[in-house]
This record gives structure tokens, C-alpha cells and sequence, in this order.
């Protein structure tokens, strides 16, 4: 029986140490298989207009900024291992943009961690991961990571 050759790999990080493991184990998928690197962030709405606070503009960027630095820390580590690396950035519900993106871009495979910010964060990474593995129609990678809290 002959493997799948994957030439299209998706990461979906949240930024945390927590989807580490997943980020190696989709760079090794890339490296075994010579795939491209997909290193995706999802900028979550916050649900609030900026007439209601005035500090959505601030957060938006901080937000932006925290994917930079995680679509960032995927590119290093790919091109540590000799891996091409595009970076993306969206915006949106996350399962809903990953899944959008995915299909959008014949991705072979979604890789993605169980585990990422803690508390309500957690939870909600927790139900994106849920959701992408429920309604993907392409094979998704659930790696979960061994970190203490």
C-alpha cells in the first residue's frame, strides 16, 4: 500500500507553547513528504464596535501582533528544518476561517493542537479543534501537547 504524499500542510497555532508539539510534528510532515508549510493564525472577533469602548482598535492590534510572532516563531522553526513557510494571517471565527482556507487552498492535511491558552481560552481552542475535526473534509491532525499547568 502506497502513502499519501502531502503537498500542501497546514499549521493552525493560537500562538501558545502549547501547540509547540504540533507545530514540529507538521514541520517534520513537511520535511518527510518536501510539502509546502501553511502557518495560520485566526484573529478572532472580539464582538465589541469601537464606539462601545474605544480600545477595540488597540486590541485588534495586539491581536495582530501575537500572530505575527506566532505565524513568525513556525517560519524559524521551518527554516531551521529546510522547510518553506507561507505565514497567513486571517480573521474570523477560527474553525470557520481554517476550514475556509483549507478548502480554498487544497490543503492535504490540517495539523493542530488539543491544548493552548488556559481557562475560557482553553476551552474555546478546545471547540475550535473540535469543530475543525467535526466538519473538515480533509484528514486533521490533533496533536496534543504535555505541558504542565
Amino acid at each position: 500500500m502506497e502513502g499519501k504524499k502531502y503537498e500542501k500542510i497546514m499549521v493552525a497555532t493560537d500562538g501558545s507553547k502549547a501547540v509547540r508539539k504540533a507545530i514540529e510534528t507538521g514541520i517534520e510532515l513537511a520535511r518527510l513528504s518536501g510539502a509546502k508549510l501553511y502557518a495560520v493564525y485566526v484573529i478572532a472577533p472580539s464582538g465589541y464596535s469601537q464606539r462601545d469602548f474605544g480600545w477595540e482598535k488597540s486590541l485588534r492590534e495586539f491581536l495582530q501582533d501575537e500572530g505575527d510572532k506566532a505565524v513568525a516563531f513556525i517560519e524559524d522553526a521551518g527554516k531551521t528544518a529546510g522547510i518553506k513557510v507561507e505565514p497567513v494571517t486571517l480573521e474570523g471565527h477560527p474553525a470557520e476561517k481554517i476550514l475556509e482556507f483549507a478548502e480554498q487552498e487544497g490543503i492535504d492535511i490540517i495539523v493542530m493542537g488539543t491544548l493552548g491558552k488556559t481557562g475560557l481560552e482553553r476551552f474555546l481552542l478546545g471547540s475550535v479543534a473540535e469543530n475543525v475535526v467535526r466538519h473538515s473534509k480533509i484528514p486533521v491532525l490533533v496533536v496534543k501537547d504535555e505541558i504542565e499547568e
